[in-house]
């Protein structure tokens, strides 16, 4: 769905008019603001296949630290192959690469890696152990929050039951009607709409691991 069905969506519950922009009034900016902080619970919540990528890394000799183009600080990692020497790297902490670095360190082919702060963009950084010798390409698969959604077109990645369920438990909420039942009950309609579409998506990928804590 785009941003601007997801708005409408959630007004047509709370009985009130649609829009025809997401910046129309107030009211459907305040749904906007919602439907993108359930969109992130959302997306923290599972590792959606939708929101996958793979980033590659291609080495140089005797350089050790590298950007993760595209990967932002958000992301979560899945694994990290090395497609020139067919195996897969192992993380360690950034205290262990420092110490790794301390002592003589034989260039050779990357075993470990640790995420090493952002660059000016930012995107994460990660160091590698030991320092390269040659070209590799590392592939990191990780799982990447969707930026905000903003204009009428914008189309949601993930589904977009459990975000417009949870986009209006939050108006509920903030107009506090019923001492706080409706929204109480809405909130489960919310957890509930969630876990479907996460037992939805296990199903297809049975070997993923369930971060769901909404």
């Amino acid at each position: 769905m785009t941003y601007l069905q997801l708005i409408n969506a959630v007004l047509r519950r709370l009985r009130q008019d649609t829009v025809t922009d997401v910046d129309e009034t107030d009211y459907s900016r305040l749904i906007g603001e919602y439907v993108n902080s359930v969109k992130k619970e959302c997306e923290a919540a599972w590792n959606w296949s939708a929101l996958t990528s793979t980033l590659t890394v291609n080495t140089t000799s005797d350089v050790f630290s590298y950007v993760l183009t595209g990967s932002g600080s958000r992301f979560r990692l899945v694994d990290v192959g090395n497609d020139t020497s067919d195996f897969m790297l192992q993380q360690r902490s950034v205290s262990w690469m420092n110490q790794s670095y301390l002592n003589t360190v034989i260039p050779g082919t990357p075993n470990f890696y640790s995420f090493n702060g952002v660059n000016a963009s930012g995107d994460s950084k990660v160091d590698l152990y030991p320092i390269p010798d040659g070209v590799y390409t590392l592939r990191f698969n990780v799982i990447i929050p969707q930026v905000d959604l903003v204009d009428n077109n914008d189309t949601l990645l993930i589904p977009s039951e459990p975000v417009i369920q949870g986009a209006l438990a939050r108006a509920i909420s903030e107009r506090g009607e019923d001492g706080g039942r409706l929204s109480n009950d809405q909130y489960a309609l919310y957890r509930s709409a969630l876990a479907d579409e996460i037992a939805i998506e296990a199903g297809r990928f049975p070997e993923e691991t369930v971060w769901y804590a909404v």
